[in-house]
């Protein structure tokens, strides 16, 4: 029986939305982004609830990002669809009229990065990774270094998008895209709900209208950062870049794999 995608636990006004697919690092896939869909929306409109924490299950990963599985069989047909969906994804947790806190364990990379970014408080350890790898996979960071944008200057934003290479939980506080780091010994969904119900205290009235005023005033950035990135990997995947490295990368976890049943076979023969 295939887990669900989505875990969603409440604590008093406070629910906590898990990301559930840890054997893939809690990789987005349809099935996980159409259920985040749904259920934020949900508890958007349940008038109990104060404040949402997202997280995601395991302690290596937040989310990894896109499933390769996936996105490495996409054919350009399929570019606008799928995209549409990214963007139905970020607006979900972008048109919250409560309190968002992301609650970040291990890897936050990639669309678990982007999705991070769309909430308001982002709480970690100093150790976690995060980033944007796209270039890695032969893919623009289009809507990635937009989000970027609304914490951190062009330096960062460009050393960070055109490398790809992932930073520190240290590093990310320092520059401004956590908004907390997780104090030594403490575990960061405890503090994570600890900040959630001090929020969830407040007036709500107060909240959604301020939350109203900063999706206003980024909305057109994001929208035009959506319709660049449809652009963007048509062009892409024209140029097979991301089918190439993505295959690439499955064709080495294949191997991986092979290598680890091969030595559990050989070790239980000997």
């Amino acid at each position: 029986m295939t887990a669900a995608p989505l875990l969603v636990d409440i604590e008093g006004n406070v629910a906590v939305v898990t990301l559930n697919r840890p054997d893939r690092l809690n990789a987005f896939n349809q099935a996980m982004r159409e259920a985040l869909i749904a259920e934020l929306g949900r508890l958007n409109r349940d008038d109990a609830i104060r404040a949402i924490v997202i997280t995601g299950t395991g302690p290596r990963a937040f989310s990894a990002g896109q499933d390769l599985d996936e996105a490495g069989s996409l054919d350009w047909t399929q570019i606008a669809a799928r995209h549409h969906v990214h963007q139905a994804t970020y607006q979900a947790v972008r048109d919250l009229d409560k309190p968002c806190i992301a609650a970040i364990n291990g890897l936050a990379a990639g669309q678990g990065f982007q999705v991070s970014l769309c909430t308001d408080w982002r709480i970690a350890a100093p150790d976690v990774r995060m980033g944007q790898p796209e270039v890695k996979v032969g893919l623009g960071s289009i809507v990635g270094s937009f989000f970027m944008s609304m914490y951190v200057g062009m330096t960062h934003n460009a050393q960070m998008s055109l490398s790809g290479d992932l930073i520190t939980g240290q590093r990310a506080y320092e520059i401004g895209l956590l908004t907390e780091l997780t104090p030594a010994g403490e575990d960061t969904l405890a503090v994570s709900l600890q900040r959630a119900k001090q929020l969830a205290a407040l007036p709500p009235t107060a909240i959604r209208m301020t939350k109203e005023r900063f999706r206003a005033l980024t909305q057109p950035g994001f929208e035009e950062a959506c319709i660049f990135g449809i652009r963007s990997q048509l062009e892409c995947y024209a140029k097979g870049e991301p089918q190439e490295t993505m295959q690439a990368f499955l064709q080495k976890r294949r191997d991986r794999q092979a290598a680890r049943m091969e030595d559990k076979d050989g070790g239980t023969s000997r």
